[in-house]
């Protein structure tokens, strides 16, 4: 594989815990009178979310509110708790030092994701958000589909590192080698992973080998 996805939320940085305990504990509680788990929807669109979540159980809060919320949340989060990968700069030398084109592909807006790559001085070939596909996001294949074109690739061509089930989904229908990286997070199905490993170190070891 000559290219590799990154998706950023429980993988390039270690938010997925703080969304669990922000959704569970302060958003869904505003919005919803029925207790959801944040399990439900990780990897999801927070636009999506909205739909899905009203959809469900209905909400109590308008979806500009919603949005809102998850805004202001958002903000804090990738400005001041979040820290990167362990070892993450290096390992995107690394793969660059073997040619290896590189993309981000994110169900987070752009905005959130600008707060990341500022904060931690990150560079892509391509920086990919649902936003960007006129398409359903994660779990459908979509996103995966749209990245890899950038790429000038098929997704069968590139390998994909997710740690949601959503996210897993979304890579493997698309076709991409699709390695596991749960980071953290409530215990999740990735089984439909080619390959699941539990540190960052694994994850190096499998992408450069």
């Amino acid at each position: 594989m000559n290219a590799v996805l990154f998706d950023m939320d429980g993988v390039i940085v270690n938010s997925e815990d703080f969304w669990v305990e922000l959704e569970e504990e302060t958003i869904f509680p505003q919005v919803l009178e029925a207790d959801v788990e944040a399990g439900e929807i990780t990897g999801m669109n927070y636009r999506e979310i909205y739909d899905y979540l009203d959809s469900k159980y209905e909400t109590t809060a308008t979806k500009e509110e919603f949005i809102a919320i998850y805004d202001e949340a958002a903000t804090k989060l990738y400005g001041e708790h979040v820290s990167l990968m362990d070892g993450f700069h290096d390992l995107l030398a690394d793969l660059r030092e073997r040619e290896t084109e590189i993309a981000l592909v994110s169900s987070s807006p752009h905005h959130w994701i600008e707060i990341v790559l500022d904060r931690f001085d990150l560079d892509f070939a391509e920086v990919v958000s649902a936003e960007d596909i006129d398409a359903p996001g994660k779990p459908e294949p979509a996103i995966y589909e749209y990245a890899a074109g950038l790429l000038d690739r098929h997704a069968d061509e590139c390998t994909a590192v997710e740690d949601s089930e959503h996210g897993v989904q979304s890579a493997a229908r698309a076709g991409a080698y699709c390695i596991g990286y749960p980071n953290g997070a409530k215990e999740l199905d990735l089984s439909a992973a080619d390959v699941v490993v539990s540190s960052p170190a694994e994850l190096r070891a499998e992408l450069l080998n």
